[in-house]
């Protein structure tokens, strides 16, 4: 039996999720400004993973071993690969405060997966309005993103939807494969194969043409290594540490966090429009969150005591 962490862990976890990951998306703006997307995203994993490896393997023979490999592989496509991928792609015309915004919106996404495929528990009607509230503040963010940006175009908006998605799935799938006595081996190889999806997708995306070391700027290698550093190899696995020891309906609170931050930061530093529409959008994308994490936190009837409810959380998987 796996004794529970004390409340600090948990605590300096929460941390690390809410403001790393709020920086994360300001650290993609600066990297992407002189090195291709898909391939700073590979790198960006690549390195973290085999950091990660490095160190698991001077501790044990076998880093991977006890892990559900193929699960495993499912979650770093969706994770580190397609959902971390596509929001780097798109962040070269969609704005990294909107950008957190779309993020933002995943545990709207995952009741949404979760009622449709998964446990199909209808939500509570006020999880049902959060629901309604979220998906209006995104369909409000998808027609506005085109004013703030003259570079954003259909396709980088349907990449930051498709990331969230993958994010969201990611989410819900990943409880079934991590134990908490494996969650750095879990994100470690997760990170490894997100980390080569998005070189191959690099390749696909005819990245390698007319690219070489020597044009990349300091400022984004500098931002590169902050996202190695703190955004992989910190919070990523700050995130699998909590969702493997509290659940994902009260992991998913970042969701209301990260957006305010990037939405500072980008507004601060890159000078990014905060415009009317973008707050409507904000408002209701965050206040449906709220609602459907409020549901999250709420017992069903037939949980037991001290259980989050299973509305947003993998552990109703079946």
């Amino acid at each position: 039996m796996h004794r529970r962490p004390d409340a600090r862990a948990i605590l300096l976890g929460f941390a690390a999720v809410y403001i790393i990951w709020g920086t994360t998306f300001l650290g993609i703006a600066l990297t992407i400004r002189s090195i291709p997307p898909f391939f700073a995203g590979g790198i960006r994993f690549l390195a973290a993973g085999a950091i990660a490896y490095i160190y698991l393997r001077a501790r044990e023979r076998h880093p991977f071993a006890g892990l559900d490999i193929g699960g495993t592989i499912l979650c770093g496509l969706l994770l580190s690969g397609a959902g971390n991928g596509f929001i780097i792609w798109a962040q070269q015309g969609v704005p990294s405060g909107i950008a957190a915004l779309f993020v933002g919106s995943i545990p709207v996404i995952v009741l949404l997966l979760d009622w449709m495929f998964f446990s199909h528990r209808a939500p509570t009607p006020a999880a049902a309005v959060g629901l309604a509230l979220g998906i209006s503040g995104l369909v409000v963010l998808a027609f506005h993103t085109q004013s703030l940006s003259g570079h954003v175009r259909p396709i980088q908006i349907w990449a930051v939807l498709l990331a969230a998605f993958a994010w969201s799935l990611g989410t819900l799938l990943q409880r079934r494969y991590t134990g908490a006595d494996r969650v750095m081996n879990f994100t470690c190889l997760q990170m490894l194969v997100g980390g080569a999806f998005q070189m191959l997708m690099g390749f696909v995306d005819r990245e390698g043409p007319g690219f070489s070391l020597s044009q990349i700027t300091l400022q984004s290698a500098l931002a590169l290594l902050y996202l190695i550093v703190f955004g992989s190899l910190i919070a990523a696995n700050c995130y699998t540490f909590i969702v493997a020891h509290v659940g994902a309906a009260r992991v998913s609170t970042y969701a209301l966090v990260n957006p305010l931050i990037a939405l500072t930061l980008g507004a601060l530093v890159l000078g990014e429009k905060i415009t009317p529409p973008t707050l409507l959008a904000a408002g209701l994308v965050l206040l449906g969150v709220a609602l459907v994490l409020w549901q999250g936190r709420r017992r069903a009837p037939d949980e037991p005591a001290g259980q989050p409810s299973l509305a947003v959380s993998p552990r109703r998987l079946v």
